[in-house]
């Protein structure tokens, strides 16, 4: 989540609070983050042997659906569902559908880490949601991080064109498009982490999780039989990189819900927007991509500001 920490991880830290982290739950979110980033990397890995956007995500969403669907099962996790409930829940799996189909299309067309450090703009995305359906005011500290945060983004996307040497306009006619599904992933993902922290906050994660998951899987397979069936990788690479996106985000769900809780910390999981610097330095050892210098400025003010916003006192 959310990374991200992909999506929905995000989406729990919303309703938890904080707590003194021990070593061993500082090392299980750097953890979590190791393996989010891990796993956009390895589905760049599967983009690049013939794996498109939806089969990736039909893949992912499935395979986490039925793990949390297992935790759920076995921890005999009661089910209340209210009627808010009911209306919000498919509103934000299909929000977090959208999310997920344009970050793997950002990632897809960028290099791994600035794919997630523009998505990461989504805290200044959930201050606008929040303050636009539910008028509510922007915290002191959201509004002090927002210039450092594009600023940041800024310098890690070479707006100028200056660290590539393209000059502006043919470096954004490179970096246009994933950019754009990168941004509309953030936008798309804070208005699904407002919704959550007002219409379902107090509906069990364990639960809300594996819905968002189940509609994500079943919208993202319905797009793929429409499109004529899955593209499944060409070459060896591409189904290892399949199978470890696939295997990186459900067992990074499964230590979510069964270690986070019992060490009590997931209100500190802002420490997982780390995840653009592992993605950056795998990015970098795998798949040969790099920035410059002053790209990695930028993205170190990115990834700074975020993790400052997520682990401030309240």
């Amino acid at each position: 989540m959310p990374g991200c920490a992909d999506s929905i991880l995000h989406n729990e830290r919303m309703t938890e609070k904080s707590k003194a982290l021990s070593t061993t739950a500082f090392a299980t979110l750097l953890l979590i983050a190791f393996m989010m980033g891990a796993n956009h990397v390895s589905a760049r890995f599967a983009f690049n042997h013939g794996v498109d956007v939806v089969t990736a995500v039909s893949f992912r969403s499935a395979v986490t659906a039925l793990v949390v669907g297992l935790i759920v099962w076995q921890q005999k996790v009661a089910i209340r569902i209210t009627a808010q409930h009911k209306k919000y829940l498919p509103i934000i799996g299909g929000l977090i559908a959208v999310q997920s189909i344009c970050l793997y299309s950002s990632v897809a067309r960028l290099p791994v880490a600035l794919a997630l450090l523009a998505f990461n703009t989504y805290p200044l995305s959930t201050a606008f949601w929040a303050r636009v359906l539910y008028k509510h005011q922007p915290e002191k500290a959201v509004l002090w991080s927002m210039p450092l945060i594009l600023v940041g983004l800024a310098l890690a996307l070479d707006v100028m064109g200056a660290a590539s040497g393209l000059g502006a306009a043919e470096h954004w006619a490179q970096i246009g498009s994933g950019v754009a599904f990168a941004l509309a992933a953030s936008a798309t993902f804070g208005l699904a982490l407002v919704y959550t922290q007002h219409e379902t906050a107090d509906l069990d994660g364990r639960l809300r999780t594996f819905s968002t998951m189940s509609l994500v899987g079943t919208l993202a397979v319905a797009a793929a039989l429409s499109q004529g069936g899955f593209h499944v990788p060409q070459a060896p690479a591409g189904w290892w990189g399949l199978g470890m996106l696939t295997f990186l985000y459900g067992t990074a769900f499964t230590i979510m819900f069964t270690v986070l809780p019992k060490l009590g910390v997931v209100g500190n999981s802002a420490i997982m927007n780390v995840e653009p610097v592992f993605a950056l330095m795998l990015a970098w050892a795998l798949l040969d991509q790099a920035i410059a210098p002053v790209q990695l400025v930028g993205a170190g003010l990115v990834v700074s500001a975020v993790m400052w916003l997520g682990l401030r006192k309240r």
